[in-house]
């Protein structure tokens, strides 16, 4: 049998079935193996779907174990009898083609007292090269598109010389994807995210994680940039989604999280600051940059920047709150503060919009606006009574045989009050209203 790293690595996971035992138990058949993903069940177009219970043989992966002869892994009776199923069914934690999984076996819905038919589960992925991203390890003894496998996998034979694995600008093309399909291509640029003591951090493939952390300040190298105040062991959760697109090509060095580059995240704190540019902030105004959100309310907030108590921040190039059921509410202990670079607009389609105020002041324009809005229907009840007045003058002068040229003027005057007075009501706005 060939020798390899992999074979060596995992040769101790068996080890425990040479002992003596006992127990009656078949520690060949359940002792934990390792071995390569040669290809999963992931829709139907893969061609382990029939044969693999279609939909619910989902994540059946085929397999090769690293301490079969080569020639058997090769064969294709060998290749099609090797199956296994995922251990946690909760889970859904798939590997890709090429990485190392470890098989056991156990009862299947066969199972009965006189059965000794077993199947074959497994645990997901063994963390070959401490990769989040990606830990394949290809057959070396294959062919890869009629490239040879001294070429093809010259990245992971630097392995087996000692050498540290170190992704490339140009990823190794090896087939990550199987039958099923799929765009997964190993990429250089994938940084893990830095643990501290005590975190529980749950991490994506492609830049995304959830970090279940706290305020950590750390002596090494790489910094996180919440743990500026608050006391350690104060909780923060945060929810990464898609790290900095100019990230560096090193993929094997870590990161934190960075609200200001990452494409979108969710902060929970609860006594650390967390240094988010937001958007209303003018670069050029040296206030603005320590204290948004200013002249829009009496008493300015204080800057996200500065703030060190509990809160959730939102971070995105978009956001969108949708309800399909029901109402969108927003309440405050304090202020609530919308504003914008460009448009702000309040807008309902079929009800009404309401601006309420009952202890305070409207303010239009500016924050403290100081001239006051005309009561409509009062001003206009007030200015049709005085044109009633003006006009019944008007109209005794026109009447007036002695004055003539008063009576004249009267009627003129006339011809433009009663206009006003027919239209009196159509002053009155039928959208806004006042109080």
């Amino acid at each position: 049998m060939a020798n390899n790293p992999i074979t060596s690595l995992f040769s101790s996971a068996g080890s425990f079935g040479n002992k003596s035992s006992n127990t009656g138990i078949d520690e060949i058949k359940m002792r934990m193996q390792s071995a390569r993903v040669v290809d999963i069940s992931l829709n139907s177009d893969s061609t382990m779907w029939v044969g693999n219970g279609e939909w619910g043989g989902i994540g059946t992966i085929q397999f090769q174990l690293f301490d079969v002869p080569t020639q058997q892994k090769n064969s294709s009776q060998n290749k099609n009898s090797n199956t296994a199923k995922p251990l946690f069914p909760h889970i859904k934690n798939y590997p890709l083609v090429n990485e190392t999984v470890l098989i056991f076996q156990a009862p299947n819905t066969e199972e009965s007292a006189t059965s000794n038919k077993k199947t074959y589960y497994y645990l997901s992925t063994v963390s070959l090269w401490n990769s989040q991203h990606a830990n394949p390890y290809p057959d070396m003894y294959s062919s890869n598109n009629g490239q040879s496998a001294p070429s093809f996998l010259k990245d992971y034979l630097d392995i087996q010389a000692g050498n540290s694995r170190k992704t490339t600008q140009n990823p190794t093309p090896i087939d990550l994807n199987g039958s099923s399909g799929g765009t997964f291509v190993e990429q250089s640029n994938i940084h893990p995210v830095l643990p501290f003591a005590g975190d529980n951090i749950f991490e994506g493939r492609f830049g995304n994680n959830l970090r279940l952390g706290n305020t950590a300040k750390s002596a090494g190298d790489i910094k996180n940039n919440w743990s500026n105040s608050g006391d350690g062991g104060s909780p923060i959760t945060i929810l990464r989604n898609g790290q900095s697109p100019s990230a560096s090509s090193e993929g094997w060095i870590p990161v934190t999280e960075d609200i200001n580059v990452d494409l979108s995240s969710i902060y929970l704190t609860s006594t650390q600051q967390i240094p988010i540019e937001v958007a209303v902030v003018n670069k050029e105004d040296a206030e603005a940059s320590t204290v948004p959100f200013s002249n829009t309310i009496n008493k300015t907030p204080i800057s996200p920047k500065a703030y060190n108590a509990q809160q959730v921040v939102l971070n995105s190039g978009r956001l969108l709150f949708n309800s399909t059921a029901d109402s969108i509410l927003i309440s405050a202990q304090k202020s609530i503060v919308a504003e914008s670079l460009q448009d702000l607009a309040i807008k309902s389609q079929l009800k009404n919009v309401n601006i309420i105020a009952p202890n305070g002041i409207v303010s239009l324009g500016k924050q403290k606006a100081t001239e006051s809005v005309i009561l409509g229907d009062k001003f206009l009840g007030d200015f049709e009574a005085l044109l009633d007045t003006i006009s019944n003058v008007f109209t005794a002068l026109s009447n007036e045989p002695m004055t003539p040229g008063a009576g004249a003027s009267a009627r003129l005057s006339l011809d433009v009050i009663n206009p006003i007075k027919d239209a009196i009501n159509s002053y009155k706005s039928q959208r806004v209203k006042t109080s």
